[in-house]
């Protein structure tokens, strides 16, 4: 069976965008897992621990074979293998991954849950979301995300920092071997 996931990207240590670039590619490599969509690349004040780097941060959609919580187990090994250490809660980080949305369900048990409980307060999160999926909705709920974010009273910590399309012509891998052709479809 295919699922449909989003996952959250984020990092604000060092080559912040290279970070991002080798998490879509370890996943990418993944038998299991075809990218289908990735949002532009937004630079977003950090929330919770605010003493740190901004954060690059966006959203792909990928197509995958796995369980809910056997993509959870490759998000955290791509996060190990690209060295992430988990120190001091919503910290300064080399990558962070996150499921925000599987298979539009409710998922909830002792080491995941779908959606992910904080996306829908976060500018961060659902203005990635919704550039790639703008009618989205929560599981079991009518109020499209977008209605959500227009809520947020604070989104000016979110600013575009490479567009997916014109402007900046944002390509995914173009600093790499790999092109965009390759990671989305995997030829």
């Amino acid at each position: 069976m295919t699922n449909i996931a989003f996952i959250g990207l984020g990092s604000n240590m060092p080559d912040r965008e290279v970070n991002l670039y080798e998490a879509i590619s370890e996943l990418a490599k993944s038998k299991d897992i075809e990218i289908v969509n990735y949002s532009s690349i937004y630079e977003t004040d950090p929330v919770g621990f605010e003493d740190q780097a901004q954060f690059l941060n966006m959203v792909i959609q990928v197509s995958t074979t796995l369980s809910s919580s056997q993509l959870l187990k490759a998000l955290l090994r791509v996060e190990q293998d690209l060295g992430r250490k988990r120190v001091i809660r919503w910290g300064p980080r080399n990558i962070d991954l996150d499921i925000l949305l599987y298979n539009q369900e409710n998922i909830e048990t002792e080491t995941l849950i779908v959606p992910h409980p904080r996306m829908h307060e976060r500018a961060f999160v659902l203005i990635p979301l919704l550039e790639i999926q703008p009618t989205i909705c929560l599981p079991d709920e009518e109020q499209p995300l977008h209605e959500k974010l227009e809520a947020i009273p604070d989104k000016k910590g979110v600013r575009i920092w490479k567009r997916k399309n014109g402007g900046d012509v944002f390509a995914l891998f173009e600093s790499s071997k790999d092109t965009p052709k390759k990671v989305l479809r995997k030829s």
